[in-house]
């Protein structure tokens, strides 16, 4: 039988939860500190506009966490022209906004090729008449590795620290999905965070569709006799209801450190950019065959 979660410990260390478009990097474990890295396109360079494509939400700090990083991308790319529109909810939508960007590549903010990646955006293309190459969904990365570090990092938990890593299991909690697959590539994720970070344990939880929830993730980490510490680590990009579940959940299962989403998380500005020149690369490419 798992340990009782039930504890009389304070409150969880959490990390703040501003939306900042612009963040100093936090270094990979046993690493020096490295400044933002900067991508300019050069004035005048063909390069095909980037049309970041967002779920959506009632939720006001989703569509703020979203233009936060859309800003951040600007940043880190001052000449390349960065638009949003989302599937729901916000606007504008994709069908105001990808028929007139021609040329352009859409980037999903998406974690993984569940259904919004496969059906949803895809239809909302066609809809609107675009033809544009979609790119990539975010994960896996490095790059979500490194985010979510930060956001353990801001917590107050020494994440650059072997021996605090050795004694602390952390929750890769997220949205859960109805594709298998799509649960299998975040399980992945989180083996992977182990294997290259030296944690105690790490295991997933989910805040719809699927099981684990994230109390019964706890109950198993603290089962794990090298687990001194506990964390919940949110494997999600903006703010919203399914957030605000696991932190709920995280806090009454008294964990020790609870974590933001990943934001406007400079990791995630670059990964944007390197899924955009991904897709650019291999249109450039395909036309090239085809001419």
């Amino acid at each position: 039988m798992a340990p009782s979660t039930e504890r009389s410990t304070p409150a969880p260390h959490q990390g703040r939860g501003e939306l900042r478009a612009a963040e100093g990097h936090h270094p990979q474990p046993g690493t020096a500190p490295a400044p933002a890295r900067r991508t300019p396109v050069p004035p005048g360079a063909s390069t095909p506009p980037l049309l970041l494509l967002a779920h959506g939400s009632r939720d006001p700090r989703h569509a703020a966490t979203v233009e936060a990083l859309a800003d951040a991308v600007r940043a880190l790319a001052p000449h390349l022209p960065v638009t949003t529109a989302y599937l729901d909810h916000c606007a504008p939508r994709i069908a105001q906004v990808a028929p007139r960007l021609t040329g352009a590549i859409a980037v999903p903010l998406l974690l993984n090729r569940a259904f919004h990646a496969k059906h949803d955006i895809p239809a909302a293309l066609r809809a609107a008449g675009s033809p544009i190459p979609v790119a990539d969904v975010l994960g896996p990365s490095p790059l979500l590795l490194a985010a979510l570090d930060r956001r353990l990092a801001e917590t107050g938990l020494d994440v650059a620290d072997p021996a605090v890593r050795a004694r602390t299991g952390v929750v890769l909690a997220a949205a859960g999905s109805s594709d298998p697959a799509a649960n299998a590539t975040t399980r992945a994720v989180a083996a992977e965070w182990r294997r290259t970070r030296g944690w105690a344990a790490v295991t997933t939880a989910y805040a719809s569709a699927t099981t684990p929830t994230v109390p019964d993730a706890l109950a198993e980490l603290r089962a794990v006799p090298a687990v001194r510490t506990t964390a919940v680590a949110p494997y999600l990009l903006a703010p919203g209801l399914l957030p605000d579940r696991i932190a709920t959940a995280a806090t009454a299962a008294a964990t020790d450190h609870l974590a933001p989403v990943l934001g406007a998380a400079p990791e995630l500005a670059r990964l944007l950019l390197t899924r955009h020149a991904e897709a650019a690369a291999a249109t450039d490419a395909t036309a090239a065959r085809t001419a």
